[in-house]
């Protein structure tokens, strides 16, 4: 990988990192160039368009990457019900092991800068959407008739975004385990 390709990775990495668990106010440029170990020219050398650039590019980032692991989820899963309950369980692990800091690595900007920035709003549907297609078609190829399929995966994504929000907050994974469960058996009833 070419030196100025590694800079900027390693910028997009750090910077995704940060703002999932700072958000995009909170995050600054110091911050932003500290973590990613370029200098501070650096910054706007790869990202022409500033934090915003960046913003929106490591969003993209960490939804893919979150998509990534979903999909492995999904297709190892014995069947549907197991697999939403994995994809919980993981979420929920996640959330503890980082003492309620990392919760959805994309929420937290959408929350914080989505309404003002149109690149990070369109950054943060593109992933929502992403994950939404990859539950919905999984789910039709377990042989849920696909528009049952599109609405059972908008419960699922909005319950878990809803879920990890109140166990954020409440540093308690109640809210996790309470629609983990929910959704294992309304998937079981749906095969």
């Amino acid at each position: 990988m070419p030196r100025g390709t590694e800079t900027r990775q390693r910028m997009l990495d750090s910077a995704a990192d940060l703002f999932h668990t700072q958000g995009y106010h909170a995050t600054g440029l110091n911050q932003l160039v500290a973590a990613g170990g370029a200098p501070k020219g650096s910054l706007y050398f790869h990202f022409p368009g500033g934090k915003e650039q960046l913003a929106a590019e490591a969003l993209e980032v960490s939804g893919e990457r979150l998509g990534g692991v979903l999909r492995q989820l999904l297709e190892a899963a014995a069947d549907p019900a197991d697999a939403i309950a994995t994809v919980v369980e993981l979420l929920a692990k996640t959330l503890a092991e980082s003492d309620f800091q990392r919760g959805c690595p994309i929420a937290t900007v959408a929350l914080d800068a989505a309404a003002e920035s149109e690149a990070i709003r369109s950054a943060c549907a593109g992933s929502y959407g992403a994950w939404h297609r990859t539950i919905a078609d999984y789910l039709a190829r377990q042989g849920i008739e696909p528009e049952r399929a599109e609405a059972l995966a908008v419960v699922a994504l909005s319950s878990i975004e809803g879920a990890l929000m109140l166990a954020k907050l409440n540093r308690d994974l109640a809210p996790m385990y309470a629609v983990g469960a929910h959704l294992r058996e309304t998937y079981a009833k749906e095969t």
